[in-house]
């Protein structure tokens, strides 16, 4: 075997030294090798990528102006590139075997100046980066076999409909780096079997309906950085064998999904770096044939919703990273992918990623969910439990952020039984911006995602206090069921701050952001509080308020001594349309200053304050037996009991969790203080509440964060 294998190479080099030989002789018989030039045998592939190899004449770089006076008729690869012709006047019909010129980077300015002559054999031909402007009809009409044309980067405005007859054979079709501003379908009538066409990169803006339909063979069409907008939803419409698409780096603010759905064979699709906000249900849907999908690099993209992709049978790979505001990907945002073997979601501002998630995808073997904002809480306590057998790539790249105390640990060092099972909703830092600009007359749209366990419920709070639920619509507002509010038609009244509040069982987030139309937002009036107790009662106070534009409101209540000095101040943190307050479990006969505070963007805040004696306790008396007075001395034993133990206890700082509530060091005499919410409700998983810092909203209604001051 070893000397059958010698002499299979010793036979080869024979074959390539006549081969050379036999090029040289030819040279030497009808043209020498040209000064400066090399000439020699290389590899070469066909533009079918059928490898062979091609004798070939290097004349690349030499600063000529013009070709050489003769070249060996053997000649089957001309290389010219990077000279300075302006014309070629002389043609080369002697060369019989030429399979490919190249005169890229030249000065030629155009193709009627190149005067090749007749060269059926002629495969491929290269004229980027000249200085061409037009192409005229039947331009290339003496290449009748040619398969690839690279004209690319140079200054076409201007192609006749004509420009490509003759060119049957045409494989490639490189006319990106131009200065085109439309497409014609004429164009391609002459170019049955062409397989790729690349247009990216010219001022095109807009594609019509049916721009492509002569071109039943293409199977690859790369339209990138073209500055498209939209895509009609019949641009497609006849390319029965397109496999690949790119729109790469183009001004696509939704995914093109009605065009898409008429490329009914379509593998590979490219969107990176587009402007899209949210891929939205439906918009990945029924594409039977599609395998890899890139959505990367897209900096408006803040969330992929529920059934963005559904009964995709072939998908096997999605890349969605470096997007630097995608937050939030739905527990149900893949349906039926059930060949996806790869999800890429690193470099993102990801806070979390939902094991239903995962488990919707029954063959996923690898994630990348590194240099995301982890926050190691339920959500993403799957990832810790050693119960899945998915590859995280680059795992020691994935770190918690939050809580404070596994800050910058390894999420999977986390043990899965220091997290809760259930959690308050966190509203994703990337999903909303602080303040949004528009122009007047026009819409904008505020996104607001939110992970929790159980998953969270999302409404919003308009600048006048009106709460819009999902699905609400009116001739100014609606909100999607997931989460994202738009305004229309917007005048100087729609400005002003908008609240986002999301809330589960356990409790609730919120987030505000400013709304300025033509740089205009409504400015609160000076008298923009007003505090009011409307009940006094012995043990409870009702407090309420009228304001207009806040994100928050703060109540803070506190006993007075006789000095007027405050004791063990306390607050409650409510969201923005809540503005009544009952306080309850009061000191009968004491006296309690109560203050509001509003929080506005401007001019930043409000305060109004009362003060408020609770009523005295009317003790009843009544004649007692000798048992009940037994009952009441054990009762007060026990009380001393109690009150000595809490006595003792409190002597150290520490924080409590309460049922829906969230305490930070103070009595019990302020426990189920939300009177008009709703009782306190018995929670099956008290024992598991997380501490946070955000306000807690009840599952009757919103329940206050209570921290001392």
């Amino acid at each position: 075997l070893v000397k059958g294998t010698f002499n299979l190479i010793v036979v080869a080099y024979l074959l390539a030294e006549l081969s050379l030989a036999a090029f040289v002789l030819a040279s030497e018989g009808t043209g020498h090798c040209p000064a400066l030039c090399l000439c020699e045998i290389r590899p070469w592939f066909s533009p079918s990528s059928i490898y062979t190899e091609a004798t070939t004449v290097d004349c690349n770089d030499l600063g000529l102006s013009v070709l050489p006076e003769s070249l060996p008729s053997e000649t089957q690869v001309l290389l010219l590139q990077s000279n300075n012709i302006v014309n070629v006047d002389k043609t080369l019909n002697y060369l019989v075997n030429i399979m490919e010129i190249d005169l890229s980077q030249n000065n030629i300015s155009s193709v009627n100046d190149v005067c090749l002559g007749s060269l059926p054999q002629l495969l491929s031909l290269h004229l980027e980066e000249n200085w061409v402007q037009e192409l005229p009809d039947s331009c290339l009409i003496s290449l009748p076999n040619l398969q690839e044309f690279y004209i690319n980067h140079n200054l076409i405005f201007s192609i006749s409909s004509q420009a490509f007859q003759g060119l049957s054979r045409l494989l490639r079709l490189h006319l990106n780096s131009n200065r085109l501003t439309s497409i014609n379908s004429k164009w391609f009538e002459s170019l049955p079997n062409l397989e790729i066409l690349m247009l990216g990169e010219n001022p095109i803006f807009h594609l019509s309906d049916m721009n492509f339909k002569p071109l039943a063979n293409l199977r690859s069409l790369v339209l990138a950085r073209m500055n498209l907008t939209e895509v009609p939803d019949n641009t497609f419409v006849g390319l029965e064998n397109l496999e690949s698409i790119s729109f790469f780096d183009n001004l696509l603010n939704r995914v093109p999904r009605l065009a898409l759905t008429k490329v009914h064979n379509l593998k590979f699709l490219d969107l990176n770096k587009n402007p899209i906000e949210r891929i939205q249900r439906g918009d990945f849907m029924d594409m039977v044939h599609l395998k890899e999908l890139g959505i990367n690099s897209m900096p408006e993209l803040v969330s992929i919703d529920s059934f963005a992709f559904n009964n995709l049978p072939e998908m096997t790979k999605i890349e969605a990273t470096n997007n630097p505001r995608l937050s939030y990907i739905h527990p149900k945002a893949f349906h039926k992918l059930l060949k996806l073997e790869t999800l890429m979601l690193n470099s993102n501002a990801l806070t979390a990623l939902h094991h239903s998630t995962v488990e919707s995808l029954p063959n996923l073997r690898e994630v990348s969910l590194h240099s995301n904002p982890i926050h190691c809480n339920c959500v993403i306590r799957w990832v810790t439990m050693n119960r899945t057998t998915i590859r995280f790539m680059e795992p020691d790249s994935l770190f918690c952020v939050e809580p404070p105390e596994y800050q910058g640990q390894h999420v999977r060092q986390v043990h899965f039984r220091e997290m809760t099972e259930i959690c308050l909703p966190l509203i994703s830092s990337g999903s909303l911006t602080d303040q949004v600009e528009v122009s007047k007359k026009s819409s904008v749209s505020l996104h607001c995602r939110a992970f929790g366990e159980p998953e969270p419920e999302i409404y919003w709070v308009t600048p006048l206090g009106d709460r819009v639920l999902p699905g609400r619509m009116s001739d100014k507002y609606y909100m999607h069921p997931e989460g994202t509010f738009e305004i229309y038609d917007a005048t100087e009244q729609e400005a002003g701050p908008y609240t986002c509040v999301a809330h589960n069982v356990v409790g609730a987030d919120l987030k505000s952001v400013l709304v300025l139309v033509d740089g205009y937002t409504a400015l609160p009036s000076k008298q923009l509080l007003h505090v009011y107790i409307t009940s006094v009662q012995s043990h409870s106070v009702l407090v309420s308020w009228k304001s207009t534009g806040a994100l928050q409101s703060h109540v803070n209540w506190s006993i007075l001594t006789e000095g007027q000095h405050i004791l063990m101040p306390f607050k409650a943190r409510l969201p923005a349309d809540v503005k009544k307050y009952h306080i309850k479990q009061l000191k009968p006969s004491t006296q309690y200053l109560v203050c509001v505070e509003v929080i506005a963007t401007q001019p930043g805040y409000s305060r109004d304050c009362v003060s408020v004696t609770t009523k005295g306790t009317v003790v009843l008396r009544k004649t007692t037996q000798n048992w009940d007075s037994l009952v009441m001395a054990t009762c007060a034993l026990s009380f001393i009991s109690i009150t000595g133990l809490h006595r003792e206890t409190t002597k150290h700082t520490h924080i409590h969790t309460y049922g829906q509530f969230r305490f930070t060091n103070y009595p019990q005499h302020v426990f189920g203080l939300w009177e008009d919410a709703g009782e306190l409700s018995e929670n099956p998983h008290r024992e598991n509440m997380q501490t946070t810092d955000r306000t807690i909203l009840g599952k009757q209604g919103r329940k206050p964060e209570i921290l001392q001051l």
